[in-house]
């Protein structure tokens, strides 16, 4: 995987400094001073947040693995969560207070009931090859390293909790057999559509907004305070294909009453972060799916224009 293509001062400044051997160097401009109103779809910061992130997974083919935890990377990274954070703590109102006991039900309950997600509705019913085509290369980013922001959390909890998140994660990772990883599967359906499957293939293609739903579940993973907030994400129900549709029936009754609902009931202090995790991944789903059928709509691809991306990149 190459470095993202630059959206911005800061993003330019950040991956122009990764070109070259570790080293310090200051914060970019645009990041010491105050900030106007922090967006979620912020296209510089997001792509920024997401090389920060990915150095802690499959890094990048022109960038030394030593700048994972260089301390001018991470004092950048801290900036960019901030941002992040400012922007979510604004799109997403914090769910009331509730007693550990209804942590489970209030999961339930957060995802919209009465019909089909419209974006969900519209793929099943009505989207020609392309259209379905560009909804996998948006999710890409996401599938093909699946489970692992939730690995992180292992370590950070205990007992039945983590009994629980470990055997979701098992079936996740396909069970011990490489080829039926849910990752690898996902890689499957991208080659029957003729889609290009290396990892990070498509990351100058996909938009703020689509960067935003893969940098939440890093930010939540990365941090053990926010080890409710990823919890509550993979709790959200999510829409997905035969055997991950099937497994994921399975994964919600674990999620929510033996991971979520344990967890808020050892630490009833943190039932409300659960259910805040649960709503930005609803929320940031939400925004998503907007951002998409608008597009689609005006008759225009909801991906970032091809030109954007210099030749050679």
């Amino acid at each position: 995987m190459r470095l993202p293509v630059p959206r911005g001062p800061i993003s330019e400044r950040l991956f122009g400094e990764l070109a070259r051997p570790p080293h310090a160097f200051g914060l970019p401009p645009p990041l010491t001073g105050p900030s106007a109103e922090p967006r979620v779809a912020d296209e510089d910061v997001q792509v920024a947040l997401f090389a920060c992130y990915e150095m802690h997974y499959q890094g990048f083919d022109e960038v030394d693995e030593r700048w994972e935890w260089n301390r001018s990377v991470l004092a950048v990274r801290e900036r960019l969560e901030d941002r992040f954070e400012r922007a979510l703590a604004a799109a997403v109102p914090r769910p009331p207070a509730a007693p550990a006991r209804d942590v489970p039900r209030l999961l339930v309950e957060m995802v919209p009931g009465g019909g089909p997600w419209p974006l969900a509705d519209y793929l099943h019913k009505d989207a020609c090859l392309d259209r379905f085509r560009e909804f996998v290369v948006h999710r890409s980013l996401y599938h093909l390293k699946e489970a692992d922001p939730h690995t992180w959390a292992i370590p950070r909890l205990r007992g039945p909790v983590k009994a629980a998140l470990v055997e979701i994660q098992a079936d996740e990772y396909g069970g011990g057999r490489a080829g039926r990883m849910h990752s690898e599967l996902f890689r499957g359906t991208m080659r029957a559509l003729g889609l290009d499957d290396a990892y990070g293939a498509y990351a100058d293609r996909v938009p703020a907004v689509t960067l935003a739903v893969d940098n939440a579940m890093s930010m939540f993973g990365l941090h053990r305070r926010h080890r409710g907030r990823l919890l509550g994400g993979s709790a959200a129900a999510r829409r997905y294909y035969d055997e991950h549709v099937q497994a994921d029936a399975v994964h919600e009754q674990i999620a929510v009453w033996d991971m979520c609902g344990r967890f808020a009931a050892g630490d009833p202090g943190a039932g409300g972060e659960v259910l805040y995790g649960a709503a930005c991944a609803l929320t940031l789903d939400r925004l998503f799916a907007e951002h998409v059928m608008d597009r689609w709509r005006s008759g225009a691809s909801s991906l970032r224009e091809p030109h954007a991306v210099p030749a050679g990149r």
